[in-house]
């Protein structure tokens, strides 16, 4: 019995997503400079393989053929980023024309396809030159960010209308900077915390610049909840430890954008860390300029409990900041090739949960799993469990339409297989297969089954 392909409603909105260092190569070429995921990648044992995004898909110099390619699924939608050190190689200052040029014929080669632009301002490349000033951690990186923003937007803003400021600045912050297993590789929960307000303080400062250089925007930011589960019969404690890990996972970021404030308790959790100084008067309402829609990345659950009596935090999660006495615990089967839960019960509650919290028309823009695809035999790349993966959520969000989510579009991650961050080129996300050594792309079972999806939406 084959289980009924979901339905959405007319004008459902159906794309995919890379990010600029992913997919773009070309690291050293046309003006670029070296930005801190270049920095972090090129450092002995902090990549996998020691792997790098110097050449990743060569997307930069075979763009034409991958649009094409989302021409042949039928994309409606490409979700992009521009690579800021291709912009403002300085980080701030002199515009380089050349990797202007670059984005311009993208934009251009998208449209004449038929395909929407959804553009990303950031997502990670911070110019090493910034960081070296401090990056996110110094708030002068708010008016950096808006003057970069100027620069994009005051190009392609005569053609691009939707805009998005930052890609997960729970990754950038928490992830980079408390965690340290991304770039720039810091552990300090007090870093995660004030580089978490001042990503929130660029977007804010970076909203209405998008709106005057490109009248009629779709002005968005894209965050990554996780919807965050206790044990089935929990105590007190552990109910604390779901607050507390929420507000660092989630609260930490639908506060300030969206209620004019750091959830409730926050600030006491972190109050041996900070008196709260980073937060200027003004920054809240700067931070809560209105926006069009949402975007959501979500990809599994998280489950934690409370630290039991005379143990210690495991080793991960007590690293955030508030989240003392907080352990993770393991996902259920089944699992990724990641490791992550797939819970599309999960995706739909947290879709709908930041529909309530912003206000706003949510876009998924990204979803997707990695599994250890090769080519089969028959030169094809039979992938089940993406197909499964991908099926089971487009069927959650569908449900969550029909309850009256107001969800208008989805993106999967990712249109091609890609420089997977501090997991290097071990694991594949893509819906297109491609082969690093020769970058021949192979459309995935999984992506033909897109392109059905999307056809039986929008038939040609």
């Amino acid at each position: 019995m084959t289980t009924p392909a979901p339905t959405f409603p007319p004008g459902f909105l159906f794309g995919a997503a890379t990010a600029s260092y992913q997919i773009e190569g070309a690291v050293a070429e046309d003006g670029r400079s070296p930005s801190i995921w270049d920095t972090f990648s090129h450092t002995p044992g902090k990549t996998f393989g020691g792997d790098t995004g110097d050449v990743a898909c060569d997307h930069y110099h075979r763009m034409p053929a991958d649009v094409a390619l989302m021409q042949e699924l039928g994309l409606e939608a490409y979700r992009f980023s521009v690579a800021w050190p291709r912009i403002v190689p300085g980080g701030t200052g002199a515009v380089n024309a050349a990797g202007v040029a670059f984005y311009d014929r993208l934009v251009d080669t998208l449209l004449a396809a038929g395909i929407r632009p959804v553009v990303t301002l950031y997502h990670w490349d911070l110019p090493q030159v910034l960081e070296d000033r401090g990056g996110w951690r110094t708030r002068e990186v708010a008016d950096w960010f808006a003057e970069y923003t100027a620069a994009v937007v005051g190009t392609l803003g005569d053609r691009v209308k939707h805009w998005t400021t930052l890609n997960e600045p729970w990754c950038s912050s928490m992830l980079s900077h408390a965690i340290g297993a991304h770039a720039p590789g810091h552990q300090d929960p007090l870093e995660g915390l004030v580089t978490a307000h001042h990503l929130m303080l660029a977007h804010g400062r970076a909203v209405p610049v998008i709106r005057e250089h490109c009248p009629g925007a779709q002005v968005s930011i894209t965050l990554n909840p996780t919807q965050v589960h206790g044990p089935e019969d929990p105590t007190e404690a552990d109910l604390d430890a779901v607050r507390r890990a929420d507000n660092a996972l989630n609260g930490v970021f639908f506060g300030p954008l969206f209620h004019g404030a750091y959830p409730e308790g926050m600030l006491d959790d972190v109050a041996h860390l900070t008196d709260g100084s980073f937060v200027h008067a003004g920054d809240l309402a700067e931070i809560g300029a209105p926006l069009d829609n949402l975007g959501v990345n979500n990809y599994f659950p998280t489950r934690v409990a409370a630290t039991p009596e005379g143990g210690e935090p495991d080793g991960g999660i007590h690293l955030l900041p508030g989240c003392e006495r907080v352990d993770e615990v393991a996902p259920r089967p089944p699992l990724t090739a990641m490791g992550w839960e797939q819970s599309p019960e999960s995706h739909r509650a947290i879709v709908e949960r930041s529909a309530r919290e912003s206000g706003l028309p949510v876009y998924v823009t990204e979803n997707g799993s990695a599994w250890d695809d090769t080519i089969a035999a028959d030169g094809q790349v039979h992938d089940p469990e993406r197909v499964a993966y991908l099926m089971a959520h487009l069927g959650a969000l569908a449900d969550a339409v029909a309850a009256g989510t107001d969800v208008r579009g989805y993106f999967a991650w990712s249109l091609l297989d890609n420089f997977e961050w501090a997991l290097g080129y071990d694991k594949r996300f893509g819906i297109v297969h491609v082969d690093y050594d020769t970058q021949v792309r192979t459309v995935k079972d999984s992506g033909r089954q897109y392109a059905r999806v999307i056809a039986a939406h929008h038939p040609r």
